[in-house]
């Protein structure tokens, strides 16, 4: 399989080392491109891959956008003609990635994928859609399989609802104690506490544009803090039928679990 990677950054590059992996079921090649050249150099040069035009017109088995949510629709229109047989994205958005991709690549199989973690952090659970399967995508799962990762299949519309959780509303759950938290000695750190500091380190090592591409994307911030202001209002017995909620909703998450 010959691969286009479009966009070179760290999750691109995860693509690429998982696809063309030694022991990756299916043997392919990988071609970076990126509107910033040297991006895409620096990536084809730490493994065996090259490098084409952004703007150019060569084409390959299967393309995939390794590019911000945003971008994908436009993406897609642009790339569907270099791709063969396959067109996919791993973005991290389904709903409008997959009408773009039905729209612009009618003819090719499609699927999205999101890999839900940090490339540093690999493996873990990748979610995807398949919206018109064939031998190119099923090899391409095949080999984020081989890669130790869980790829489990899902609808865009449930995908983009659980990332108002997940993402949206988890990070600005976290952002906003981090910035409302004052500095103290470690040793006042409760268990509780001591976890959210590790978290919060984990979400500020990344790149703000990323996150705000997440805010912009899903809604679920403004429910954080519609809870937060619900809490810092209550009265003992309002803040305990709060506490109750909040223990039912942590039960039912264990029933689906």
């Amino acid at each position: 399989m010959d691969l286009l990677v479009v966009g070179a950054g760290e999750i691109g590059r995860w693509v690429a080392d998982t696809v063309a992996a030694d022991d990756a079921p299916v043997d392919a090649s990988v071609a970076f491109a990126d509107r910033e050249p040297a991006v895409a150099g620096d990536a084809a040069a730490d493994r065996d891959a090259r490098t084409v035009d952004a703007d150019g017109d060569s084409t390959h088995d299967a393309v995939c956008l390794a590019v911000p949510m945003s971008a994908v629709p436009a993406a897609v229109e642009a790339y569907a003609p270099r791709a063969e047989e396959a067109i996919v994205d791993v973005s991290g958005e389904m709903t409008d990635a997959l009408a773009a991709m039905r729209e612009h690549a009618a003819d090719l199989e499609r699927a999205s994928y999101h890999p839900l973690f940090a490339p540093p952090r690999v493996p873990g659970n990748v979610a995807v859609v398949v919206d018109e399967g064939g031998p190119t995508v099923d090899g391409l799962t095949a080999s984020v399989e081989a890669g130790g990762n869980d790829v489990f299949e899902t609808t865009a519309d449930e995908h983009d609802a659980a990332m108002e959780t997940v993402q949206a509303g988890a990070h600005a759950a976290v952002l906003a104690w981090r910035l409302a938290a004052d500095p103290v000695r470690e040793e006042f750190h409760t268990p509780v506490s001591a976890a959210l500091e590790e978290v919060a380190d984990t979400v500020t090592e990344g790149s703000p544009a990323v996150y705000a591409e997440i805010q912009r994307a899903f809604d679920g911030a403004d429910d954080v803090a519609d809870a937060a202001a619900e809490i810092a209002a209550a009265d003992d017995e309002a803040f305990a039928a709060l506490y109750e909620r909040a223990r039912g909703d942590r039960e039912g998450r264990d029933r689906l679990e």
